[in-house]
């Protein structure tokens, strides 16, 4: 099931292309709901590589985790305080935490492949 994460990986790449205007006012609900998306979906991929991904689990934690973290923004705004910018801080080092995770295994994998060819 590890295409699951990789098409809405790719979905989402073709949506950022396409000409969509949304007011201003949306901009720190959307950027959240699309980092805590992009986190969900690296998270994906990182459990199918290491077996255990459950598609349940994932559709479940991306749309909760999506509308999560646009309800913080919003309740940052209406407090007064950035919890948007703190959010993001917190989203983008489990992105980045992802993504090495599998550039490593994928450069683990690849490296151990060159060893039984050689």
């Amino acid at each position: 099931m590890l295409w699951l994460p990789i098409l809405g990986l790719i979905i989402g790449f073709q949506i950022f292309w396409l000409p969509l205007r949304l007011p201003p006012d949306y901009a720190p609900y959307l950027s959240l709901a699309t980092l805590a998306g992009f986190d969900s979906i690296f998270g994906g991929i990182r459990a199918g590589i290491e077996g255990k991904f459950h598609d349940d689990i994932f559709i479940s934690g991306f749309v909760v985790n999506t509308l999560l973290a646009a309800v913080f923004a919003y309740v940052g705004v209406l407090l007064g305080i950035d919890l948007a910018l703190a959010a993001a801080v917190a989203l983008c080092g489990r992105v980045f935490l992802n993504l090495s995770l599998i550039r490593r295994y994928w450069l683990t994998q690849t490296a151990m492949s060159r060893k039984r060819e050689g």
